[in-house]
């Protein structure tokens, strides 16, 4: 079995997520797997999550890397229209109501967006 990466992980500068605005996508090993990932900014703070909806594993960016319903107040579903409130990733409606996207850890610092690596989750080499 390899040695698990700890380290954080470089995503982005701070500046490039805007509240509300677009998103940063990048990919992660989940399990060993190959998984989507996304990054977005709501009230100030950064969160990302798998690009997977909740209900069915689907991709949810109804463009790429678009996630934001139109009044840029809920991550949606493209698939069935789920929406999901940003800070935490809970479907808030839609047939996943209850259900929560899968978080991957942020930290910003130093005007730098790093995302952690777990058990769970691995950088993509």
């Amino acid at each position: 079995m390899a040695d698990l990466i700890l380290e954080p992980q470089l995503l982005c500068s701070s500046a490039e997520l805007r509240d509300c605005q677009g998103s940063v996508t990048f990919e992660v090993l989940e399990w060993g797997r190959l998984a989507p990932a996304f990054a977005v900014r709501f009230d100030h703070q950064a969160v990302a999550y798998l690009n997977r909806c909740a209900h069915v594993p689907a991709e949810m960016d109804w463009q790429p890397g678009e996630f934001w319903d139109q009044d840029k107040r809920f991550i949606i579903c493209s698939v069935h229209g789920a929406l999901y409130h940003p800070p935490d990733g809970l479907c808030v409606m839609g047939p996943c109501t209850g259900r929560r996207l899968t978080p991957i850890r942020l930290q910003e610092r130093g005007g730098q967006v790093y995302w952690y690596p777990d058990e769970q989750f691995q950088p993509v080499f």
